[in-house]
């Protein structure tokens, strides 16, 4: 049986954000794509401290997509490093769960 996972990614741009959404949607590789508009980070990046306002992307999937998701968030990515964090679903509806495998049943 599939596992589903979340995956996590931050953008500094609302139509980069929707643009890696839409296409992961498209492609078949997440069921959904959240869009939270804006969280602040605190991060470090070449030994400077910085706080940004970014986007959240939450991605719905299952686990064995994560390679390709994560492939294609790079390719589509303005930032050097993106983001890209999975953390496992541990439990769901089954009627999500199922919509989670149809959506993402890639056939090619």
């Amino acid at each position: 049986m599939s596992k589903a996972i979340v995956i996590f990614s931050t953008t500094n741009s609302l139509d980069e954000a929707k643009k890696i959404g839409q296409t992961l949607v498209e492609e078949g590789y997440v069921a959904c794509c959240n869009i939270i508009n804006t969280v602040e980070s605190i991060f470090k990046w070449q030994g400077k401290l910085n706080i940004e306002c970014e986007i959240l992307m939450i991605f719905k999937t299952r686990e064995e997509l994560f390679d390709i998701v994560e492939k294609r968030i790079k390719q589509l990515h303005s930032y050097e490093v993106p983001e890209i964090i999975a953390v496992p679903v541990l439990s769901c509806s089954k009627s999500y769960l199922d919509w989670i495998i149809k959506e993402t049943s890639i056939t090619r």
